[in-house]
């Protein structure tokens, strides 16, 4: 019976590692945007903003990168830093060409230099399609300007999630390890 509690444990034991391994807090940088301690954070030069969307009508998830459905999606830029409320914060989105020479021309939405003392930029914006964009977010007013650039998606999908990829994956191992355990198990029974 002790061989037998023996061979369960590290089976457990190995689904355990496996798990913790896909667990682990992950950062994820798409351009200036980065998850980190479960919230997004939006970098521009020094400073940083944290970064919240979500779209009210056809889900309640709020997302950190690519927006997953066209329609009305709100985004919300809360200052981490108190440094940035005497500065001017510019916000751009722009179809993505691979090329900014013409702003005014590719520009979907464009909320102009202002200084926010609240500390918080909410942004409304209603996507008819799908396509590729950047986010632009100048800082201005302070020793120099700074430019945060992130390219995102809109009505893609949510990405499957990495736990829904690799859970199957730790799963068959633990499977295969247990029957390799047990295969090993019996043969040095029937030898002994």
């Amino acid at each position: 019976m002790s061989a037998r509690l023996a061979e369960i444990k590290q089976v457990v034991l190995t689904v355990l590692l496996a798990a913790s391994v896909m667990f682990t807090t992950q950062v994820q940088a798409h351009g200036g945007l980065a998850l980190a301690d479960d919230m997004c954070v939006l970098t521009v030069g020094p400073y940083r903003m944290h970064f919240t969307g979500y779209q009210p009508l056809s889900q309640e998830e709020e997302f950190c990168e690519d927006i997953p459905e066209v329609g009305k999606t709100v985004i919300a830029l809360d200052y981490i830093q108190e440094e940035l409320r005497p500065l001017t914060t510019e916000v751009r989105i722009i179809r993505d060409t691979g090329s900014e020479e013409n702003l005014d021309a590719i520009t979907v939405f464009h909320i102009p230099p202002k200084v926010y003392p609240s500390a918080s930029i909410a942004i409304e914006h209603s996507f008819p399609e799908k396509g590729k964009f950047v986010g632009l977010v100048t800082v201005t007013g302070g020793a120099q300007d700074y430019v945060s650039r992130f390219p995102f998606s809109v009505g893609e999908g949510r990405p499957t999630p990495k736990a829904a990829i690799i859970a199957p994956v730790v799963l068959v191992i633990a499977v295969v390890a247990f029957f390799l355990m047990r295969r090993k198990n019996k043969s040095t029974t029937s030898a002994a």
